[in-house]
């Protein structure tokens, strides 16, 4: 490790998902092992073998943008602005762009940057659109069609919205693209080509066809309909499927030294990054693990940190039969015997699979974890499926207090795309 090289610290948090629309309350519905889960309201799922999804509930995006400018963004834009502005303010930074623009301003706005991870676009306004074209003809399309479904929309609204003229990028690698987008912002920070970066993911796709597609794959929970809390069930030998989720995350990251210099609050230290591809299969891991694992270790690496310094891993664990056991392989070849003795936890028993905003969730909850000293639960854990070889410490129905020095987060994507990141305390 480059000991010279710049740290980068997490002075801001923003958060809209299925347990709540700020982060206080989402924080204490993970401590308090609270499931986002319920039938779906956004369309009529009786076709649908799944009927139950992980829905953002009592959103307000004129909280954080004017009415006009909300009609044209589709939801994932909305989600992606609400949870940026909020991280943007929780970091003390002054309303740049908002008829303020330059007062007390730390950093000029061409070295802030804004990095999101996507996958599925304005599905919705995809939808709704080529609804009208097979019923009224292209006329009668959406004229901001195209404008609104395009992955990149997030990236570019979040960096209109706040002003910043750095480089706005949009990161799509299925399922790690959350994480992914905050390796990439942690590399251009560390790079100097950055200040700060406001970093994270974003999704918005539950709809039929999106669920009907996954109902197709076999990947959604059919079995709990009528128990939809009871759904998401990471590593337990009763799980059947994922529970489909939607939301955003955004993490604030500055360059360390110009944090303390403006006397930020600095919740934790973004310390490092790991990225493979298992090069295997579409949609399934490569089941020895070995790319996962890499990832895990290089991410450690990269944060000057041997195994034993880890406490704490929030796992992909999206409650199917292939990836929890993979998963579990992954931590063993990564940690060797050390495997045994940290807490693992899958927050997606309570939030769902948010999709490419999964990782930025996660992320923000291994903050709050390092922060507090807290391990979340994985809810719904009754019974291991030690037969798979899930056989790990999965830190069953209660969050655990204790010290935790360092955190990693992983993802796994469709396509073998492997991320994880380190949270380190801030010393």
């Amino acid at each position: 490790m480059n000991e010279t090289r710049k740290r980068v610290a997490i002075t801001g948090l923003g958060i809209v998902c299925p347990l709540g629309n700020d982060v206080p309350t989402v924080w204490e519905a993970i401590k308090a092992g609270k499931s986002g889960a319920g039938p779906v309201t956004r369309f009529d799922a009786s076709r649908l073998d799944s009927k139950i999804a992980c829905e953002v509930k009592g959103f307000e995006p004129n909280l954080y943008m004017e009415s006009k400018d909300a009609r044209k963004m589709a939801l994932f834009s909305q989600f992606a602005v609400a949870a940026a502005v909020q991280a943007w303010k929780d970091a003390g930074l002054p309303p740049e762009g908002t008829g303020a623009e330059g007062a007390g301003q730390p950093y000029p706005s061409t070295r802030i940057g804004t990095v999101l991870g996507n996958g599925i676009g304005g599905i919705d306004v995809c939808l709704e659109s080529h609804k009208k074209l097979l019923d009224s003809g292209p006329g009668r399309m959406l004229p901001m069609t195209v404008p609104l479904m395009i992955i990149n929309e997030a990236s570019a609204n979040v960096a209109m919205r706040l002003g910043l003229h750095g480089p706005a990028f949009t990161q799509a690698t299925a399922c790690a693209s959350g994480t992914d987008a905050l390796g990439q912002a942690l590399d251009l920070i560390r790079a100097g080509r950055l200040d700060a970066v406001l970093a994270g993911g974003t999704e918005a796709a539950i709809t039929e066809f999106a669920m009907g597609g996954f109902c197709r794959l076999q990947a959604l929970s059919t079995a709990y309909n009528d128990r939809p809390t009871e759904a998401s069930r990471p590593f337990d030998k009763a799980r059947d499927g994922f529970v489909m989720g939607e939301g955003a995350a955004v993490l604030m990251l500055e360059d360390w030294d110009r944090a303390v210099a403006r006397g930020a609050r600095i919740y934790a230290e973004l310390g490092g990054y790991g990225a493979t591809c298992d090069a295997y299969h579409l949609t399934s891991p490569d089941p020895e693990g070995s790319g996962g694992a890499r990832a895990l270790q290089d991410a450690l690496a990269d944060s000057g940190l041997v195994p034993t310094d880890l406490d704490y891993y929030n796992a992909h664990g999206t409650s199917t039969a292939i990836n929890d056991p993979t998963e579990t392989k992954m931590v063993k070849l990564a940690l060797g015997e050390h495997a045994r003795k940290i807490k693992v936890s899958s927050t997606k028993s309570m939030t769902g699979h948010c999709v490419a905003a999964a990782g930025a969730i996660e992320a923000l909850i291994c903050v709050k974890a390092v922060e507090e000293g807290f391990v979340p639960p994985t809810i719904n854990l009754s019974a291991p499926d030690l037969e798979a070889g899930c056989d790990l410490d999965y830190t069953p129905n209660h969050g655990v207090k204790m010290p935790i020095r360092a955190a990693a987060s992983g993802s796994l994507g469709f396509g073998g795309h492997n991320g994880v990141i380190v949270i380190k305390r801030a010393n």
